[in-house]
């Protein structure tokens, strides 16, 4: 028995099975998946409301009817649950149009605003026409390869985060862009961190980074960044928003993140783990807490040491989703930036054993994570990220090892030539 699954373990340790025809093939089939599945969705719709009752585009219903109040100048309902419905209910004209909270802050309202100016379709199509090419452009700066692009494009999270009609496009784009100019562009690479405060729960490790790294320029750039984008949030909806917003925040914990309203089964942390095994809340904070201290100074080392840069950037990354007790699979699209960042590395300098293999089932994981997690009560999602984590840190710690190595030896016996 041992012997006949020799075969398969070694093909998992080498990757050898990862070859680019494969890539292509299995983005195809994923790629071409994804279209069909859009294509009858949206046939087999009534209208803007799909066959489950659901808005096309789903969570894009929150953005749009959020930016609808901020046109008529009434921003700050959109933090109140019943009136932030009632709008929802009024941009499909219907009552039976499930509710879809609005949790973001109020320079947030400038992007909903805009998407808000068109009819609904025309605004979705907006969404992702502006977001979709920025991170196909990302990821192709991280990893200019013919086939990035493709596996890119077909990565399983980019079809969760169309079908949501969510921002994971957004997001991986501002932190992969930053990550891509921080070194040559650092002020710009501030900027883009500075914007990605619209979604506060992932920006709780670039500091840290920023400040172990010595990367002092992009982090005063995000500070002032950030600054701005709340003065320029007071100047355009007043300083009542701020107070609506941050009221609001008792809800979103509350219901949305203790109760899982959302579904634990949607929800990629330890947090929802914990809850969905039928943990309490508290021992759910301290799980996720221990797990954001280690990964806080797991990052702190990373980044003050002599790692690879592509190292720190997915390690980054990677943590930025472990970190937050709510994260989305829509969310994974920062994964992306990540596999890209590993890619990169390893084909420059050698994959580790298991490397390829875990970095193809870190790929395909977001079209499996929820219902996996649903029928067995395994947090896949979570446990793939923190195994891509791991992986991370042993290539940096090797790759540290061998390079003290090296200098050792020449400090003993001299440079060589």
């Amino acid at each position: 028995m041992a012997n006949l699954w020799r075969p398969f373990v070694l093909h998992l340790k080498t990757g050898d099975w990862v070859t680019a025809a494969r890539i292509r093939a299995y983005s195809l089939i994923v790629l071409g998946f994804s279209i069909a599945i859009y294509a009858g969705w949206i046939v087999a719709s009534d209208g803007l409301i799909d066959r489950a009752g659901k808005p096309i585009g789903t969570d894009f219903a929150n953005v749009y009817a959020a930016g609808t109040l901020a046109r008529q100048g009434h921003a700050a309902d959109a933090y109140d649950p019943v009136l932030q419905h009632a709008a929802e209910k009024a941009v499909f004209g219907r009552d039976d149009v499930p509710f879809f909270g609005w949790h973001y802050p109020p320079f947030f309202f400038a992007i909903a605003a805009l998407v808000a100016t068109v009819p609904y379709a025309a605004g979705l199509m907006l969404w992702m026409l502006l977001s979709l090419p920025a991170y196909l452009a990302t990821i192709h700066t991280i990893l200019p390869r013919r086939e990035s692009l493709l596996a890119a494009a077909a990565f399983p999270a980019v079809f969760v985060n169309v079908g949501h009609g969510q921002n994971g496009f957004f997001t991986a784009a501002l932190l992969g862009g930053a990550l891509c100019c921080l070194r040559s562009r650092p002020v710009f690479a501030g900027v883009l961190i500075g914007l990605l405060a619209y979604k506060p729960q992932f920006g709780l490790l670039v500091p840290l980074a920023l400040l172990a790294g010595g990367h002092w320029r992009a982090l005063i750039a995000a500070a002032i960044t950030v600054a701005a984008l709340v003065a320029l949030s007071m100047g355009m909806f007043g300083i009542d928003v701020w107070h609506a917003f941050l009221a609001s925040t008792t809800f979103t914990q509350t219901v949305i993140l203790e109760q899982g309203a959302t579904g634990w089964e949607k929800i990629q942390s330890a947090f929802s783990a914990v809850r969905m095994w039928g943990g309490s809340i508290s021992l759910a904070y301290a799980v996720q807490g221990a797990l954001a201290l280690m990964l806080a100074l797991s990052i702190m080392w990373l980044w003050r040491g002599y790692a690879a840069f592509e190292l720190k950037a997915a390690g980054l990354a990677t943590a930025c989703l472990l970190a937050t007790p709510y994260v989305l699979d829509y969310d994974l699209v920062v994964l992306g930036i990540a596999i890209a960042f590993l890619v990169r590395h390893g084909l420059t300098q050698g994959f580790r054993s298991y490397e390829r293999s875990l970095l193809a089932l870190a790929w395909i994981m977001p079209l499996l994570a929820r219902s996996i997690m649903s029928a067995t009560m395994i947090p896949f999602g979570f446990l793939t990220l923190a195994l891509l984590f791991a992986m991370t840190m042993m290539c940096a710690a090797g790759g540290i090892g061998r390079l003290t190595l090296t200098t050792s030896a020449t400090a003993l016996t001299g440079p060589r030539g």
